[in-house]
């Protein structure tokens, strides 16, 4: 149903490279009382296997829902982000500083729990029951409502592949 785990990929018997396996699949899952949930089992093997107990978690810039980051994917995007920021000019300065106000670490209990602080669970408006969606490199949580009406109908969806990957220069068929 969901593959998860790392794969080793060793070229010319000299550099071992390590690529994490993609989050798939959606899950419902409970918030306890104090706003924790127990991340799904296929999501937690990922993690584990990364050897990662961390997540950088921020509201989308564009759809109501939350963003589960791997710490080492994060790093990643920090990195993406503040290579193209001149701390000098302005608007640069703004995003950046608007960006990072909007971020929280968060990572398991001892019990294996991840704890969605206050502030972020009342931005998409989160109540007892949530949804978690892989999406590749991170999670999404979504509120269950919100997740539910967001369907794009086979039409919409055929005509967004075509447009964004139907135009593929090396086809051969061309």
């Amino acid at each position: 149903m969901v593959g998860c785990g790392l794969k080793n990929y060793y070229f010319y018997l000299l550099i071992r490279v390590t690529v994490m396996a993609a989050f798939i699949g959606n899950f419902t899952c409970k918030l306890d009382a104090k706003g924790r949930i127990v991340l799904p089992a296929p999501f937690k093997r990922l993690m584990v296997s990364n050897g990662s107990d961390r997540f950088v978690v921020r509201k989308d810039l564009f759809e109501n829902c939350l963003v589960l980051m791997p710490y080492d994917k994060w790093e990643e995007e920090r990195k993406r982000i503040t290579s193209k920021i001149n701390v000098y000019n302005r608007n640069h300065n703004k995003f950046l500083k608007a960006f990072f106000k909007e971020l929280a670490e968060v990572s398991f209990d001892s019990n294996g729990r991840l704890l969605v602080p206050r502030k972020f669970k009342e931005k998409i408006g989160v109540d007892s029951e949530v949804i978690l969606v892989g999406v590749d490199d991170h999670i999404e949580l979504w509120n269950t409502r919100a997740f539910d009406s967001m369907e794009l109908d086979p039409e919409e969806m055929g005509t967004l592949a075509e447009s964004i990957l139907g135009d593929d220069k090396n086809d051969p068929s061309d």
